[in-house]
């Protein structure tokens, strides 16, 4: 009996079938990549922000009421303007002055009666205390010791001032600040 060998194949040569790789992949249930799943997340994380601010919009009043309806010609009550009448109020007012612009004198103010003080310190030893001077000293300030005794003993402190204006006083503690150097204001009487 005759035999057709082209027709016949022989398991063991023949090769499997190529196939596309990504497509069997992703049938196969393989990880889905990292970009897909950022771009998922971020359309759904658009979705709820919007729905979200859906939800905090006012409610629209919707309804036009019928009177509105009903007279095509007329719209809804507008405000009333104001009323500027000191245009014509101011210049019709006089005053009664009984004092002459000649006689008026102008009063300095003499020296405060108060003044302020920025303690930069106080310390029980002497030394200490030349040390705060020195620093504050190099910043270009003025400062004092002075000695004081007292129940709990003999006290080094250390002034700044008195402050002539506000801008210096605020100069001061912003440099003394600067330099991690506590201060407290004090206020004093000139008498």
């Amino acid at each position: 009996m005759p035999r057709d060998y082209a027709k016949a194949r022989k398991p063991s040569s023949r090769r499997p079938k190529k196939t596309n790789s990504r497509k069997t992949a992703a049938k196969a249930g393989t990880p889905v990549r990292g970009w897909q799943l950022y771009f998922a997340g971020l359309f759904s994380g658009v979705f709820l922000s919007f729905l979200l601010y859906l939800g905090t919009l006012p409610p629209s009043t919707g309804a036009i009421p019928q009177a509105a309806l009903d007279e095509p010609g007329t719209t809804a009550a507008e405000p009333p303007r104001p009323r500027f009448d000191f245009y014509t109020l101011l210049p019709e007012q006089t005053m009664d002055v009984d004092v002459n612009p000649a006689q008026a004198t102008v009063t300095h103010a003499s020296k405060p009666s108060e003044f302020f003080l920025l303690q930069a310190g106080a310390f029980k030893q002497r030394e200490d205390a030349e040390s705060r001077r020195a620093q504050l000293l190099l910043l270009n300030l003025d400062p004092k010791i002075e000695e004081t005794n007292g129940d709990n003993g003999r006290w080094y402190r250390v002034y700044l001032g008195p402050f002539q204006s506000r801008s210096k006083l605020n100069k001061a503690r912003s440099l003394t600040a600067a330099q991690n150097i506590d201060t407290l204001l004090l206020k004093r009487s000139s008498t």
